[in-house]
């Protein structure tokens, strides 16, 4: 039995079209490749390696103040974290978060220098921090890489 096409008549389909299903994954490859570098946030320091004892866990967080490796200033509780600022800036800013503790327990205050950082920079982040009225300045350090001897 022959097969007879007549022009003007349709029959159903069958294929599955994928083009807009690649047009779709497409795009959404290109929004997640332009929004996963903007979700990182924070400051690269690369921070000296040191034996110390972990800190005791706090019920506030600690105020963070960063000095990178060309010297800028950055700290944990501003506006905008990633974003260098000004010695007068960090030391308004510190002294404000000090000033709102409540009960007379001290809020931890760190330093987190980068390796590289000038360390003139470090001490004057450290002299800020006293002046704002921190009673202890910590630093933070990594743990050196384990050595297999």
């Amino acid at each position: 039995m022959a097969h007879i096409h007549h022009p003007g008549s349709r029959r159903p389909m069958s294929d599955i079209n994928v083009v807009p299903f690649i047009d779709v994954m497409l795009v959404l490859l290109v929004i997640f490749m332009i929004t996963t570098p903007l979700l990182s946030q924070g400051v690269k320091v690369d921070l000296p390696k040191t034996q110390a004892k972990a800190m005791p866990d706090q019920q506030k967080e600690p105020l963070i103040v960063t000095v990178d490796a060309k010297g800028d200033f950055y700290f944990n509780l501003a506006d905008k974290p990633s974003q260098p600022i000004t010695a007068r800036t960090l030391s308004y800013l510190v002294t404000n978060q000090l000033k709102e503790q409540q009960n007379g327990e001290q809020r931890p205050v760190l330093v987190r220098g980068d390796k590289s950082a000038n360390y003139g920079k470090v001490m004057e982040a450290m002299a800020l921090l006293q002046q704002a009225g921190a009673k202890s300045v910590g630093l933070i350090t990594e743990p050196p890489p384990a050595n297999s001897a």
